[in-house]
């Protein structure tokens, strides 16, 4: 697969300048409030934080707190009612950065095979050419469902569906990958498989991925940052690196000593801002 070897190559060289990892996101002051025509809501309050090229950030916090509306501020579907937020150096709505979306649901659609639910965002973005169609088929080949592609999503196991939908938003190549809760509909035994799983599948293809989740483990196992905010209107508490000096693998992470410290500390964080 010599387009997709010379495509990591590509990301090796904007990885770095003078060895120093860049910066993907740059969250700056950003606010946001929703208005009606009876009150102004404040949902988020002077946010900063960066996203470096391909780190695993998570971000958590108190239900109802503006998670959800942080993703669709980095998405381009809200804007902020102040700050800014830069990707590459470039203001957001120049940015020309490809953006995939994970939500809570797989939101595959049972009267298409997997394949055809795999191409659909190459179809909706009019990228449905033979490069395109190769990567998305390499894909479903590495991460075992080549053999599931005629199936139909109400064939497969929920964690089956979970990376059918992870490979079409891969096959649109994306830089960035915005995760809302997106096992949060599994039970707790396929959670923990499929977090793993899907994890290991982003760091392997080299993607930036945020995540937001309302799981402290989960956040802790996959994450090589953790963003704490508070209750609404939200602002940044904390932001902890995670260094379990073990392997990058969230199941052998939740083994690791240093996992109950970071666990302990970041749900007093939460606790707090719950009062």
């Amino acid at each position: 697969m010599l387009y997709i070897k010379m495509y990591e190559y590509k990301e090796d060289l904007n990885l770095y300048i003078g060895g120093k990892v860049l910066d993907l996101v740059e969250i700056k002051n950003v606010s946001f409030a929703y208005h009606d025509e009876k009150k102004e809501t404040h949902c988020l309050k002077n946010i900063t934080f960066n996203v470096k090229e391909r780190e695993f950030l998570s971000i958590v916090g108190p239900s109802g707190c503006g998670k959800s509306t942080l993703l669709s501020l980095i998405a381009k579907l809200l804007k902020p009612s102040g700050g800014d937020i830069f990707i590459k150096n470039r203001d957001i709505e120049k940015s020309d950065v490809t953006i995939g979306y994970m939500l809570q649901s797989d939101n595959l659609f049972n009267w298409r095979s997997i394949y055809k639910n795999v191409l659909l965002g190459l179809e909706i973005q009019n990228k449905l050419n033979d490069e395109n169609i190769e990567y998305a088929n390499y894909l479903l080949d590495k991460y075992g469902l080549a053999e599931f592609k005629n199936f139909k999503p109400n064939e497969l196991s929920g964690g089956q569906r979970q990376r059918a939908a992870l490979i079409r938003t891969l096959a649109i190549k994306p830089e960035i990958l915005l995760l809302d809760e997106p096992f949060s509909a599994l039970d707790y035994q396929t959670r923990l498989f499929v977090s793993d799983e899907i994890a290991t599948i982003i760091r392997n293809e080299k993607k930036t991925a945020i995540m937001i989740t309302h799981d402290i483990s989960e956040s802790i196992a996959v994450s090589d940052r953790v963003v704490v905010l508070s209750r609404r209107p939200a602002s940044v508490v904390n932001i902890h690196e995670i260094n379990l000096n073990t392997e990058k693998s969230p199941m052998k992470s939740r083994e690791a000593p240093k996992f109950k410290d970071y666990f302990n500390l970041i749900w007093k964080e939460l606790d707090y801002n719950e009062q």
